[in-house]
């Protein structure tokens, strides 16, 4: 199986011009693009290979809602993922376990996968494994309440530790693998979603991905601030293969 490589773009590039020469340069099977909003139309038109990816999503379908994008919406688009609850919008924009489960479920019901993002800060790492493990599983099961479990189909997690995230401090493998497993296992046993994909994300690079994409239960990467530089990414994406 194809090894899953997520490409968050976060708030780049600027100008649609650059992102359809980064697309073009990426575009590989197996790979996700998520650009920002008013990129992707453009980017849907260079992606051949690849599939098209949101950073974000609303959960309501319509309304008065100003500045949000729907479901619905991306789903017109040509859409097939979701990044959801990712750690920069918890801290800069005070998204909850609560707004990140009813994303997850508007994500599912217009047939886009979530990428449910969770992870820890410093301050809880490093008190241990056991309270990383108590605090994880607690963001998992929170979101989940607002998914009915008729929608509990696939959805992919992705592991971002919040102290490596642009950081240039990845994880230890040993330890990214067990978390991911574990988070995995809670959707999967614990909460019956039917299809689970785990995934790392922080500080991911050309030199770190294979030691992560090699783990057996490491399923893909989310990777941020390589993903802009097209060689670095492409590095990150044979890596997997």
């Amino acid at each position: 199986m194809l090894k899953l490589i997520v490409a968050n773009w976060k708030l780049n590039p600027t100008v649609e011009k650059e992102a359809v020469r980064l697309a073009r340069a990426v575009d590989t099977k197996g790979v996700v693009l998520c650009p920002p909003f008013p990129f992707l139309a453009a980017v849907k038109g260079r992606v051949k290979k690849g599939v098209l990816g949101a950073q974000d999503v609303f959960w309501e379908g319509s309304g008065a809602y100003t500045g949000e994008v729907s479901g619905e919406m991306l789903h017109e688009l040509g859409a097939k993922y979701a990044i959801v609850g990712h750690s920069e919008r918890r801290m800069h924009l005070g998204e909850t376990d609560e707004m990140v489960g009813k994303k997850c479920a508007a994500a599912l019901r217009t047939r886009i996968t979530p990428i449910l993002c969770v992870g820890e800060p410093l301050a809880v790492r490093r008190k241990g494994t056991a309270a990383v493990l108590r605090y994880v599983r607690r963001q998992l099961a929170v979101a989940v309440r607002y998914i009915p479990k008729n929608l509990r189909r696939s959805i992919v997690v992705a592991y971002e530790p919040i102290w490596a995230i642009g950081t240039g401090i990845p994880c230890h493998v040993f330890e990214a693998e067990r978390m991911v497993k574990a988070c995995a296992a809670f959707l999967v046993i614990k909460e019956k979603f039917r299809n689970v994909h785990g995934l790392y994300g922080g500080s991911v690079s050309g030199q770190n991905a294979k030691s992560y994409l090699d783990a057996e239960y490491i399923d893909g990467l989310l990777v941020g601030g390589a993903s802009l530089r097209a060689e670095e990414f492409k590095k990150i994406v044979a890596a997997g293969r």
